[in-house]
């Protein structure tokens, strides 16, 4: 049971939070998916800023954005990058460019969770600029 007054500054802080167009009373900072999750720490315009967990031996789907570029930077653990069909490693304090429209996919080949910061740019950053074109958990769309 709650007392009626946390139900008003509950109220309040949602109204606050819909007058400044912040987004936290639509959706949760972090978000988890099938192979881990993100928390997205930071947005400005034209950039945001996640950290995203990879639990291991998982992977994202092979994705594109139309309207953004990305820079991963790993954090912990090592990352199997694959970008407009390369595939390479990048291990603690590498970084990679993921340019827009670039075919990718990141993917944890290691034994302990995969961490790194990846920095979005672009005019739009919503999480459905995403074009799947694989994905291991029947998300794929085209």
């Amino acid at each position: 049971m709650t007392d009626r007054n946390a139900d008003q500054d509950a109220k309040s802080v949602v109204q606050q939070l819909e007058l400044a167009d912040r987004d936290e009373h639509r959706t949760h900072r972090r978000v988890f998916r099938p192979w881990g999750s993100y928390d997205s720490v930071l947005e400005g315009d034209g950039f945001k800023v996640k950290h995203i967990t990879v639990q291991p031996g998982q992977r994202l789907s092979l994705q594109s954005h139309r309207q953004r570029a990305e820079h991963w930077i790993v954090v912990r653990g090592v990352a199997r990058v694959t970008r407009d069909g390369e595939t390479f490693l990048a291990r603690e304090n590498q970084s990679t460019f993921i340019p827009k429209g670039a075919r990718h996919r990141l993917e944890n080949p290691g034994e302990t969770p995969l961490e790194l910061v990846e920095v979005q740019m672009g005019d739009y950053l919503g999480e459905d600029d995403i074009v799947r074109f694989e994905d291991a958990y029947g998300r794929a769309d085209a």
